[in-house]
Protein backbone atom coordinates (compact mmCIF):
# COMPACT_ATOMS: atom_id res chain seq x y z
CA UNK A 1 0.00 0.00 0.00
CA UNK A 2 1.47 3.36 -0.99
CA UNK A 3 1.88 5.88 1.79
CA UNK A 4 2.91 9.51 1.72
CA UNK A 5 6.54 10.27 2.34
CA UNK A 6 6.51 11.93 5.72
CA UNK A 7 8.83 14.78 6.63
CA UNK A 8 10.56 14.82 9.99
CA UNK A 9 8.09 14.36 12.81
CA UNK A 10 7.34 17.49 14.87
CA UNK A 11 9.08 17.83 18.21
CA UNK A 12 7.22 16.54 21.27
CA UNK A 13 5.07 18.98 23.19
CA UNK A 14 6.10 20.32 26.58
CA UNK A 15 4.68 22.21 29.53
CA UNK A 16 1.16 23.60 29.36
CA UNK A 17 0.67 22.56 25.74
CA UNK A 18 1.38 18.93 26.63
CA UNK A 19 -1.01 18.97 29.60
CA UNK A 20 -3.81 20.67 27.66
CA UNK A 21 -3.31 18.42 24.64
CA UNK A 22 -3.49 15.29 26.79
CA UNK A 23 -6.66 16.52 28.53
CA UNK A 24 -8.33 17.50 25.26
CA UNK A 25 -7.62 14.17 23.55
CA UNK A 26 -8.66 12.22 26.66
CA UNK A 27 -11.93 14.18 26.92
CA UNK A 28 -12.80 13.37 23.32
CA UNK A 29 -11.98 9.69 23.86
CA UNK A 30 -14.00 9.53 27.08
CA UNK A 31 -16.99 11.19 25.41
CA UNK A 32 -16.84 8.72 22.52
CA UNK A 33 -16.51 5.57 24.62
CA UNK A 34 -19.14 6.80 27.08
CA UNK A 35 -21.71 6.99 24.29
CA UNK A 36 -21.34 3.28 23.55
CA UNK A 37 -22.93 2.43 26.90
CA UNK A 38 -24.63 5.51 28.36
CA UNK A 39 -27.88 4.95 26.45
CA UNK A 40 -28.26 1.31 27.56
CA UNK A 41 -30.11 2.07 30.79
CA UNK A 42 -32.15 4.87 29.18
CA UNK A 43 -33.90 2.69 26.59
CA UNK A 44 -37.16 2.27 28.61
CA UNK A 45 -37.41 6.04 29.11
CA UNK A 46 -36.61 6.77 25.46
CA UNK A 47 -39.13 4.17 24.28
CA UNK A 48 -41.82 5.59 26.56
CA UNK A 49 -41.26 9.19 25.45
CA UNK A 50 -41.24 8.31 21.76
CA UNK A 51 -44.21 5.91 22.04
CA UNK A 52 -42.44 2.76 20.87
CA UNK A 53 -41.74 -0.60 22.48
CA UNK A 54 -38.50 -1.18 24.42
CA UNK A 55 -37.55 -3.77 21.78
CA UNK A 56 -37.77 -1.10 19.07
CA UNK A 57 -35.85 1.26 21.34
CA UNK A 58 -32.81 -1.04 21.29
CA UNK A 59 -32.14 0.17 17.74
CA UNK A 60 -30.82 3.33 19.41
CA UNK A 61 -27.89 1.20 20.59
CA UNK A 62 -27.63 -1.00 17.50
CA UNK A 63 -27.56 1.89 15.03
CA UNK A 64 -24.63 3.55 16.81
CA UNK A 65 -22.59 0.35 17.09
CA UNK A 66 -23.11 -0.61 13.44
CA UNK A 67 -22.04 2.80 12.10
CA UNK A 68 -19.11 3.02 14.51
CA UNK A 69 -17.85 -0.45 13.63
CA UNK A 70 -17.93 0.39 9.91
CA UNK A 71 -16.08 3.71 10.21
CA UNK A 72 -13.33 2.57 12.60
CA UNK A 73 -11.20 0.60 10.09
CA UNK A 74 -11.47 3.48 7.60
CA UNK A 75 -9.33 5.68 9.85
CA UNK A 76 -6.02 4.98 8.11
CA UNK A 77 -7.36 5.72 4.64
CA UNK A 78 -9.16 8.89 5.78
CA UNK A 79 -6.04 10.09 7.58
CA UNK A 80 -4.00 9.88 4.41
CA UNK A 81 -6.65 11.85 2.54
CA UNK A 82 -7.27 14.64 5.05
CA UNK A 83 -4.55 14.58 7.72
CA UNK A 84 -4.77 13.54 11.37
CA UNK A 85 -5.53 16.93 12.93
CA UNK A 86 -8.19 18.00 10.42
CA UNK A 87 -9.86 14.59 10.52
CA UNK A 88 -9.87 14.44 14.32
CA UNK A 89 -11.28 17.93 14.85
CA UNK A 90 -13.88 17.40 12.12
CA UNK A 91 -14.92 14.10 13.72
CA UNK A 92 -15.37 15.71 17.14
CA UNK A 93 -17.30 18.67 15.69
CA UNK A 94 -19.63 16.39 13.75
CA UNK A 95 -20.03 14.23 16.84
CA UNK A 96 -21.19 17.31 18.77
CA UNK A 97 -23.70 18.18 16.05
CA UNK A 98 -25.00 14.61 15.89
CA UNK A 99 -25.32 14.48 19.70
CA UNK A 100 -27.35 17.71 19.70
CA UNK A 101 -29.63 16.35 16.98
CA UNK A 102 -30.11 13.09 18.93
CA UNK A 103 -31.28 15.08 21.95
CA UNK A 104 -33.79 17.00 19.81
CA UNK A 105 -35.12 13.99 17.88
CA UNK A 106 -38.96 13.94 18.09
CA UNK A 107 -39.38 10.40 16.73
CA UNK A 108 -37.54 7.10 16.96
CA UNK A 109 -36.82 7.09 13.22
CA UNK A 110 -35.02 10.42 13.39
CA UNK A 111 -33.18 9.40 16.56
CA UNK A 112 -31.88 6.29 14.80
CA UNK A 113 -30.75 8.37 11.79
CA UNK A 114 -28.86 10.77 14.07
CA UNK A 115 -27.34 7.87 16.03
CA UNK A 116 -26.08 6.40 12.76
CA UNK A 117 -24.46 9.75 11.97
CA UNK A 118 -23.03 9.95 15.48
CA UNK A 119 -21.52 6.46 15.26
CA UNK A 120 -20.11 7.04 11.78
CA UNK A 121 -18.30 10.28 12.62
CA UNK A 122 -17.07 8.83 15.95
CA UNK A 123 -14.99 6.12 14.25
CA UNK A 124 -11.73 8.04 13.71
CA UNK A 125 -11.76 9.70 17.12
CA UNK A 126 -10.28 6.89 19.22
CA UNK A 127 -7.46 5.82 16.85
CA UNK A 128 -6.47 9.41 16.08
CA UNK A 129 -6.51 10.49 19.72
CA UNK A 130 -4.07 7.66 20.38
CA UNK A 131 -1.88 8.61 17.41
CA UNK A 132 -1.85 12.33 18.25
CA UNK A 133 -1.05 11.58 21.88
CA UNK A 134 1.94 9.43 20.90
CA UNK A 135 3.27 12.23 18.71
CA UNK A 136 3.00 14.65 21.66
CA UNK A 137 5.35 12.76 23.97
CA UNK A 138 9.04 11.86 23.71
CA UNK A 139 9.64 8.29 22.59
CA UNK A 140 10.74 7.18 26.05
CA UNK A 141 7.44 8.43 27.52
CA UNK A 142 5.19 6.81 24.91
CA UNK A 143 4.09 4.19 27.43
CA UNK A 144 2.99 6.89 29.88
CA UNK A 145 0.99 8.55 27.11
CA UNK A 146 -0.78 5.30 26.29
CA UNK A 147 -1.44 4.68 29.98
CA UNK A 148 -3.22 8.01 30.45
CA UNK A 149 -5.19 7.42 27.25
CA UNK A 150 -6.16 3.90 28.34
CA UNK A 151 -7.61 5.10 31.65
CA UNK A 152 -10.38 6.94 29.81
CA UNK A 153 -10.99 3.98 27.48
CA UNK A 154 -11.41 1.52 30.34
CA UNK A 155 -13.27 3.68 32.86
CA UNK A 156 -15.85 5.12 30.44
CA UNK A 157 -17.78 1.84 29.80
CA UNK A 158 -18.16 1.43 33.57
CA UNK A 159 -19.23 5.04 34.11
CA UNK A 160 -21.69 5.04 31.19
CA UNK A 161 -24.58 3.05 32.72
CA UNK A 162 -24.18 4.75 36.10
CA UNK A 163 -24.17 8.27 34.61
CA UNK A 164 -26.91 7.46 32.11
CA UNK A 165 -29.16 6.03 34.81
CA UNK A 166 -28.67 9.05 37.07
CA UNK A 167 -29.35 11.54 34.25
CA UNK A 168 -32.45 9.65 33.12
CA UNK A 169 -33.84 9.36 36.65
CA UNK A 170 -33.06 12.91 37.79
CA UNK A 171 -33.20 15.07 34.62
CA UNK A 172 -34.36 13.54 31.31
CA UNK A 173 -32.91 11.22 28.69
CA UNK A 174 -32.01 13.92 26.07
CA UNK A 175 -29.33 15.14 28.48
CA UNK A 176 -27.30 11.97 27.93
CA UNK A 177 -26.63 13.55 24.52
CA UNK A 178 -26.62 17.23 25.51
CA UNK A 179 -23.66 16.69 27.87
CA UNK A 180 -21.48 15.92 24.84
CA UNK A 181 -21.82 19.48 23.55
CA UNK A 182 -19.77 21.41 26.15
CA UNK A 183 -17.26 18.59 26.57
CA UNK A 184 -16.78 18.30 22.80
CA UNK A 185 -16.42 22.03 22.26
CA UNK A 186 -13.66 22.23 24.88
CA UNK A 187 -11.88 19.27 23.29
CA UNK A 188 -12.13 20.77 19.77
CA UNK A 189 -10.92 24.21 20.80
CA UNK A 190 -7.94 22.90 22.74
CA UNK A 191 -7.00 20.34 20.09
CA UNK A 192 -7.08 22.83 17.21
CA UNK A 193 -5.18 25.47 19.19
CA UNK A 194 -2.39 23.03 20.09
CA UNK A 195 -2.18 20.72 17.07
CA UNK A 196 -3.15 22.85 14.06
CA UNK A 197 0.52 23.39 13.12
CA UNK A 198 1.35 19.68 13.54
CA UNK A 199 -0.73 18.38 10.62
CA UNK A 200 0.40 15.17 8.93
CA UNK A 201 1.01 15.05 5.15
CA UNK A 202 -1.82 13.98 2.86
CA UNK A 203 -2.02 12.15 -0.43
CA UNK A 204 -4.83 11.95 -3.01
CA UNK A 205 -5.77 8.29 -2.92
CA UNK A 206 -8.55 6.92 -5.13
CA UNK A 207 -11.75 5.91 -3.38
CA UNK A 208 -12.00 2.13 -2.95
CA UNK A 209 -15.73 1.97 -3.68
CA UNK A 210 -15.88 -1.82 -3.87
CA UNK A 211 -13.95 -2.33 -0.64
CA UNK A 212 -16.01 0.30 1.18
CA UNK A 213 -19.29 -1.21 -0.04
CA UNK A 214 -18.26 -4.70 1.04
CA UNK A 215 -17.17 -3.36 4.43
CA UNK A 216 -20.55 -1.71 4.99
CA UNK A 217 -22.32 -4.90 3.87
CA UNK A 218 -20.59 -7.49 6.04
CA UNK A 219 -20.04 -5.36 9.15
CA UNK A 220 -23.61 -4.04 9.06
CA UNK A 221 -25.06 -7.53 8.67
CA UNK A 222 -22.82 -8.90 11.43
CA UNK A 223 -23.67 -6.16 13.94
CA UNK A 224 -27.42 -6.44 13.36
CA UNK A 225 -27.16 -10.23 13.69
CA UNK A 226 -25.32 -9.92 17.01
CA UNK A 227 -27.69 -7.31 18.41
CA UNK A 228 -30.91 -9.05 17.36
CA UNK A 229 -29.85 -12.71 17.59
CA UNK A 230 -30.92 -13.26 21.19
CA UNK A 231 -34.35 -11.67 20.67
CA UNK A 232 -35.02 -13.74 17.53
CA UNK A 233 -33.72 -17.11 18.85
CA UNK A 234 -30.54 -16.94 16.77
CA UNK A 235 -30.45 -19.50 13.97
CA UNK A 236 -34.02 -20.47 14.61
CA UNK A 237 -34.85 -17.26 12.75
CA UNK A 238 -34.58 -17.09 8.95
CA UNK A 239 -33.69 -13.40 9.28
CA UNK A 240 -30.64 -14.20 11.44
CA UNK A 241 -29.62 -17.01 9.08
CA UNK A 242 -29.80 -14.63 6.11
CA UNK A 243 -27.71 -12.04 7.97
CA UNK A 244 -25.10 -14.68 8.82
CA UNK A 245 -24.82 -15.77 5.18
CA UNK A 246 -24.57 -12.18 3.93
CA UNK A 247 -21.94 -11.36 6.55
CA UNK A 248 -19.83 -14.46 5.80
CA UNK A 249 -19.90 -14.00 2.02
CA UNK A 250 -19.32 -10.25 2.31
CA UNK A 251 -16.35 -10.81 4.61
CA UNK A 252 -14.76 -13.37 2.28
CA UNK A 253 -15.12 -11.08 -0.73
CA UNK A 254 -13.88 -8.10 1.32
CA UNK A 255 -10.68 -9.90 2.35
CA UNK A 256 -9.91 -11.02 -1.21
CA UNK A 257 -10.54 -7.56 -2.64
CA UNK A 258 -8.59 -5.64 0.00
CA UNK A 259 -5.54 -7.90 -0.32
CA UNK A 260 -5.43 -7.47 -4.09
CA UNK A 261 -6.42 -3.81 -4.53
CA UNK A 262 -3.61 -1.25 -4.97
CA UNK A 263 -5.26 1.30 -2.64
CA UNK A 264 -7.35 -0.69 -0.13
CA UNK A 265 -9.65 1.17 2.21
CA UNK A 266 -8.46 -1.09 5.07
CA UNK A 267 -4.82 -2.19 5.36
CA UNK A 268 -5.27 -5.91 6.01
CA UNK A 269 -1.58 -6.46 5.29
CA UNK A 270 -0.98 -5.45 8.89
CA UNK A 271 -1.97 -8.99 9.85
CA UNK A 272 1.24 -10.22 8.23
CA UNK A 273 3.08 -8.82 11.25
CA UNK A 274 3.23 -11.37 14.05
CA UNK A 275 3.00 -8.86 16.88
CA UNK A 276 -0.03 -7.20 15.34
CA UNK A 277 -2.12 -10.32 14.84
CA UNK A 278 -1.18 -11.91 18.19
CA UNK A 279 -1.90 -8.75 20.18
CA UNK A 280 -5.12 -8.11 18.24
CA UNK A 281 -6.27 -11.69 18.83
CA UNK A 282 -5.43 -11.52 22.54
CA UNK A 283 -7.15 -8.13 22.91
CA UNK A 284 -10.24 -9.25 20.99
CA UNK A 285 -10.76 -12.43 23.00
CA UNK A 286 -9.91 -10.75 26.29
CA UNK A 287 -12.08 -7.69 25.68
CA UNK A 288 -14.97 -9.84 24.43
CA UNK A 289 -14.95 -11.83 27.67
CA UNK A 290 -14.42 -8.69 29.78
CA UNK A 291 -17.22 -6.71 28.12
CA UNK A 292 -19.66 -9.62 28.15
CA UNK A 293 -19.15 -9.95 31.90
CA UNK A 294 -19.40 -6.18 32.30
CA UNK A 295 -22.94 -6.46 30.89
CA UNK A 296 -23.79 -9.64 32.82
CA UNK A 297 -22.84 -8.53 36.34
CA UNK A 298 -25.22 -5.52 36.64
CA UNK A 299 -28.01 -7.51 34.97
CA UNK A 300 -27.68 -10.25 37.58
CA UNK A 301 -27.45 -7.73 40.43
CA UNK A 302 -30.55 -5.80 39.32
CA UNK A 303 -32.78 -8.65 38.19
CA UNK A 304 -32.00 -11.35 40.76
CA UNK A 305 -30.22 -9.71 43.71
CA UNK A 306 -32.60 -6.76 44.10
CA UNK A 307 -30.00 -4.03 43.51
CA UNK A 308 -31.23 -0.71 42.05
CA UNK A 309 -29.36 0.64 39.02
CA UNK A 310 -27.34 3.10 41.08
CA UNK A 311 -26.15 0.44 43.55
CA UNK A 312 -25.25 -1.90 40.69
CA UNK A 313 -23.08 0.91 39.37
CA UNK A 314 -21.50 1.28 42.81
CA UNK A 315 -20.46 -2.38 42.72
CA UNK A 316 -18.70 -1.78 39.39
CA UNK A 317 -17.18 1.63 40.20
CA UNK A 318 -14.22 0.56 42.44
CA UNK A 319 -12.59 -1.10 39.43
CA UNK A 320 -11.07 2.28 38.67
CA UNK A 321 -9.14 2.67 41.93
CA UNK A 322 -6.19 0.34 41.28
CA UNK A 323 -6.40 0.97 37.54
CA UNK A 324 -5.77 4.70 37.99
CA UNK A 325 -3.08 4.13 40.64
CA UNK A 326 -1.11 1.53 38.66
CA UNK A 327 -1.56 2.82 35.12
CA UNK A 328 1.16 5.52 35.40
CA UNK A 329 3.63 2.90 36.67
CA UNK A 330 2.82 0.64 33.72
CA UNK A 331 3.23 3.54 31.33
CA UNK A 332 6.64 4.51 32.73
CA UNK A 333 8.03 0.98 32.65
CA UNK A 334 6.43 -0.64 29.61
CA UNK A 335 9.35 0.38 27.37
CA UNK A 336 11.80 -1.28 29.78
CA UNK A 337 9.82 -4.43 30.65
CA UNK A 338 8.70 -7.04 28.14
CA UNK A 339 5.01 -6.17 27.41
CA UNK A 340 4.23 -9.87 27.36
CA UNK A 341 5.04 -10.04 31.09
CA UNK A 342 2.54 -7.28 31.84
CA UNK A 343 -0.09 -9.01 29.68
CA UNK A 344 0.54 -12.28 31.48
CA UNK A 345 -0.03 -10.51 34.80
CA UNK A 346 -3.26 -8.96 33.49
CA UNK A 347 -4.64 -12.27 32.27
CA UNK A 348 -3.69 -14.04 35.53
CA UNK A 349 -5.44 -11.35 37.59
CA UNK A 350 -8.55 -11.51 35.40
CA UNK A 351 -8.57 -15.31 35.77
CA UNK A 352 -8.45 -14.91 39.57
CA UNK A 353 -11.21 -12.26 39.53
CA UNK A 354 -13.61 -14.39 37.52
CA UNK A 355 -12.81 -17.46 39.62
CA UNK A 356 -13.76 -15.49 42.75
CA UNK A 357 -16.99 -14.39 41.06
CA UNK A 358 -17.78 -17.98 40.14
CA UNK A 359 -18.15 -18.58 43.91
CA UNK A 360 -20.96 -16.02 44.24
CA UNK A 361 -24.32 -17.13 45.60
CA UNK A 362 -27.63 -15.47 46.39
CA UNK A 363 -26.47 -14.56 49.91
CA UNK A 364 -23.39 -12.63 48.74
CA UNK A 365 -23.03 -9.37 50.63
CA UNK A 366 -21.63 -6.09 49.31
CA UNK A 367 -18.11 -6.80 50.60
CA UNK A 368 -18.01 -10.15 48.79
CA UNK A 369 -19.11 -8.47 45.56
CA UNK A 370 -16.60 -5.62 45.85
CA UNK A 371 -13.41 -7.63 46.51
CA UNK A 372 -13.10 -9.07 42.95
CA UNK A 373 -14.02 -5.68 41.49
CA UNK A 374 -11.22 -3.94 43.36
CA UNK A 375 -8.71 -6.63 42.36
CA UNK A 376 -9.85 -6.34 38.74
CA UNK A 377 -8.54 -2.77 38.65
CA UNK A 378 -4.97 -4.11 38.81
CA UNK A 379 -5.67 -6.35 35.82
CA UNK A 380 -7.13 -3.46 33.84
CA UNK A 381 -4.01 -1.38 34.48
CA UNK A 382 -1.88 -4.14 32.92
CA UNK A 383 -4.32 -5.10 30.17
CA UNK A 384 -4.55 -2.37 27.56
CA UNK A 385 -1.21 -0.56 27.30
CA UNK A 386 1.07 -3.63 26.79
CA UNK A 387 -1.16 -5.06 24.06
CA UNK A 388 -1.37 -1.70 22.27
CA UNK A 389 2.42 -1.46 22.55
CA UNK A 390 2.80 -4.88 20.94
CA UNK A 391 0.29 -4.08 18.20
CA UNK A 392 2.11 -0.95 16.95
CA UNK A 393 5.67 -2.16 17.56
CA UNK A 394 7.80 -1.90 14.43
CA UNK A 395 5.34 0.38 12.62
CA UNK A 396 6.29 3.75 11.12
CA UNK A 397 4.15 6.68 12.35
CA UNK A 398 2.26 6.85 9.03
CA UNK A 399 0.81 3.37 9.61
CA UNK A 400 -0.17 3.80 13.26
CA UNK A 401 -3.65 5.27 12.48
CA UNK A 402 -4.43 2.28 10.22
CA UNK A 403 -3.17 -0.17 12.84
CA UNK A 404 -5.01 1.57 15.66
CA UNK A 405 -8.25 1.73 13.69
CA UNK A 406 -8.10 -1.96 12.80
CA UNK A 407 -7.06 -2.93 16.35
CA UNK A 408 -9.94 -1.00 17.91
CA UNK A 409 -12.39 -2.29 15.29
CA UNK A 410 -11.49 -5.86 16.30
CA UNK A 411 -11.83 -4.93 19.99
CA UNK A 412 -15.26 -3.31 19.64
CA UNK A 413 -16.60 -6.06 17.39
CA UNK A 414 -15.38 -8.64 19.91
CA UNK A 415 -17.26 -6.71 22.59
CA UNK A 416 -20.46 -7.14 20.58
CA UNK A 417 -19.76 -10.85 20.21
CA UNK A 418 -19.03 -11.15 23.92
CA UNK A 419 -22.24 -9.40 24.92
CA UNK A 420 -24.45 -11.51 22.64
CA UNK A 421 -22.81 -14.82 23.55
CA UNK A 422 -22.79 -14.07 27.29
CA UNK A 423 -26.43 -12.99 27.55
CA UNK A 424 -27.62 -15.88 25.37
CA UNK A 425 -25.67 -18.48 27.32
CA UNK A 426 -26.82 -16.96 30.61
CA UNK A 427 -30.47 -17.49 29.63
CA UNK A 428 -29.93 -21.01 28.29
CA UNK A 429 -27.84 -22.24 31.21
CA UNK A 430 -30.40 -20.72 33.58
CA UNK A 431 -33.18 -22.69 31.86
CA UNK A 432 -31.16 -25.88 32.34
CA UNK A 433 -30.49 -25.15 36.01
CA UNK A 434 -34.14 -24.17 36.55
CA UNK A 435 -35.32 -27.50 35.15
CA UNK A 436 -32.86 -29.43 37.30
CA UNK A 437 -33.85 -27.56 40.46
CA UNK A 438 -37.59 -27.85 39.75
CA UNK A 439 -37.24 -31.63 39.35
CA UNK A 440 -36.33 -31.87 43.01
CA UNK A 441 -39.53 -30.22 44.17
CA UNK A 442 -42.59 -32.44 44.58
CA UNK A 443 -45.59 -32.71 46.88
CA UNK A 444 -43.66 -35.46 48.70
CA UNK A 445 -40.56 -33.35 49.34
CA UNK A 446 -40.57 -32.45 53.09
CA UNK A 447 -38.65 -29.24 52.49
CA UNK A 448 -41.08 -28.07 49.79
CA UNK A 449 -44.09 -29.03 51.91
CA UNK A 450 -42.68 -27.13 54.88
CA UNK A 451 -41.96 -24.05 52.74
CA UNK A 452 -45.47 -24.02 51.27
CA UNK A 453 -47.00 -24.52 54.71
CA UNK A 454 -45.05 -21.56 56.06
CA UNK A 455 -46.26 -19.41 53.18
CA UNK A 456 -49.85 -20.50 53.66
CA UNK A 457 -49.60 -19.77 57.37
CA UNK A 458 -48.45 -16.26 56.47
CA UNK A 459 -51.58 -15.68 54.41
CA UNK A 460 -50.10 -16.46 50.98
CA UNK A 461 -52.46 -18.38 48.69
CA UNK A 462 -51.46 -21.50 46.74
CA UNK A 463 -51.02 -19.67 43.42
CA UNK A 464 -49.00 -16.87 44.97
CA UNK A 465 -46.95 -19.38 46.93
CA UNK A 466 -46.09 -21.34 43.81
CA UNK A 467 -45.13 -18.14 42.01
CA UNK A 468 -42.91 -17.11 44.91
CA UNK A 469 -41.12 -20.46 44.95
CA UNK A 470 -40.70 -20.27 41.17
CA UNK A 471 -39.11 -16.85 41.62
CA UNK A 472 -36.71 -18.29 44.19
CA UNK A 473 -35.79 -21.07 41.76
CA UNK A 474 -35.21 -18.46 39.05
CA UNK A 475 -32.90 -16.56 41.37
CA UNK A 476 -30.86 -19.67 42.09
CA UNK A 477 -30.83 -20.80 38.45
CA UNK A 478 -29.63 -17.48 37.06
CA UNK A 479 -27.02 -17.19 39.80
CA UNK A 480 -25.69 -20.67 38.99
CA UNK A 481 -25.69 -19.77 35.29
CA UNK A 482 -23.71 -16.58 35.99
CA UNK A 483 -21.24 -18.66 38.03
CA UNK A 484 -20.80 -21.01 35.04
CA UNK A 485 -19.95 -18.04 32.82
CA UNK A 486 -17.56 -16.55 35.38
CA UNK A 487 -15.72 -19.89 35.68
CA UNK A 488 -15.43 -20.31 31.90
CA UNK A 489 -14.18 -16.71 31.62
CA UNK A 490 -11.46 -17.53 34.13
CA UNK A 491 -10.31 -20.43 31.96
CA UNK A 492 -10.32 -18.29 28.80
CA UNK A 493 -7.98 -15.73 30.39
CA UNK A 494 -5.56 -18.48 31.39
CA UNK A 495 -5.49 -19.66 27.76
CA UNK A 496 -4.79 -16.11 26.56
CA UNK A 497 -1.44 -16.21 28.36
CA UNK A 498 -0.27 -18.73 25.76
CA UNK A 499 -1.46 -16.55 22.86
CA UNK A 500 0.39 -13.41 23.95
CA UNK A 501 3.69 -15.32 24.18
CA UNK A 502 3.45 -16.08 20.45
CA UNK A 503 4.46 -12.44 19.91
CA UNK A 504 8.09 -11.50 19.49
CA UNK A 505 9.65 -9.44 22.27
CA UNK A 506 9.90 -5.68 21.85
CA UNK A 507 13.48 -4.48 22.23
CA UNK A 508 13.61 -2.98 25.70
CA UNK A 509 16.01 -0.23 24.79
CA UNK A 510 13.80 1.08 22.03
CA UNK A 511 10.60 3.01 22.01
CA UNK A 512 7.51 0.85 22.19
CA UNK A 513 6.23 2.67 19.16
CA UNK A 514 9.08 2.09 16.77
CA UNK A 515 10.84 -0.97 18.18
CA UNK A 516 11.52 -3.41 15.37
CA UNK A 517 9.83 -6.39 16.91
CA UNK A 518 8.16 -7.86 13.88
Amino acid sequence: MSTPSAPAAPAPLAGTALVLGTIALSLATFMNVLDTSIANVSIPAIAGDLAVSPDQGTWVITSFSVANAISLPLTGWLTQRFGQVRLFTASVLLFIVASFLCALAPTLSLLIVFRVLQGAVAGPMIPLSQSLLLSSYPKERAGSALAMWAITTLVAPVAGPLLGGWITDNISWPWIFYINVPVGLVAVAATWFIYRDRETPTVKLPVDVVGLSLLVLWVGALQVMLDKGKDLDWFGSSFIVALAIVSALGFALFVVWELTDRHPVVDLRLFRRRNFWTSTLAMSLGYGVFFGNLVLLPLWLQQYMGYPATMAGVVLAPVGFLAILLMPFVGRTVHRVDPRLFSTGAFAIFALVFYLRSRFNTTADLETLLIPTIIQGAGMALFFVPLVTLSISGLPPTRIPSASGLFNFARITAGSFGTSITTTWWDRRASLHHAQLAERISPYDPTAVQALSSLHAGGVGPAQGSALINRMIDQQAFTMSADDIFLLSSGVFLLLIGIVWLARPVRQAASPVIAAAD
